[in-house]
């Protein structure tokens, strides 16, 4: 999502705004109801801030998965993050599967630095497709759709 964008687009709706309320009252002068006795600059004004504060919760999701780390995606499947541990707000050790070895690495921020190179692999156990959470509604609907 470009910002600048956002931006202009968010002014030329405010810039619009006032000929929109303007064109509203007018509207309910020639007798056109505008519903539950609510003016049509405070209807406007509402649907406005409703507007901007989903604007803004979009964008703070877009932040928060962009910081998430647990989302992983490799095109071939040779490279893999296996675990990894936080030591300090921006520095990680990570242990990779690379091919058939594995590697622990330190990342922190702009680096990223070979700590060792495991001669035995580690047998790390698959994370669970589903959480327990995900599985016991599974069986919740599974049981409710028997009966």
């Amino acid at each position: 999502m470009n910002c600048p964008a956002c931006i202009r687009s968010l002014s030329l709706a405010l810039a619009v705004l006032p000929g929109t309320v303007l064109g509203a009252e007018k509207t309910s002068e020639t007798g056109i109801a505008l519903g539950n006795g609510v003016s049509g600059s405070a209807y406007l004004m509402q649907l406005s801030i409703g507007l901007m504060v989903v604007l803004v919760g979009i964008v703070v999701l877009a932040w928060f998965m962009k910081r998430m780390s647990g989302i992983q995606h490799s095109s071939g499947g040779n490279l893999r993050v296996l675990e990894g541990l936080a030591i300090g707000p921006r520095e990680r050790i990570v242990l990779l599967q690379a091919g058939k070895d594995q590697i622990v690495v330190g990342v922190a921020q702009g680096t990223i630095q070979t700590l060792h190179v495991l001669g035995e692999t580690v047998d790390v156990p698959e994370p669970s497709a589903t959480p327990d959470f995900a599985k016991k509604l599974t069986e919740a609907i599974k049981r409710r759709q028997e009966s």
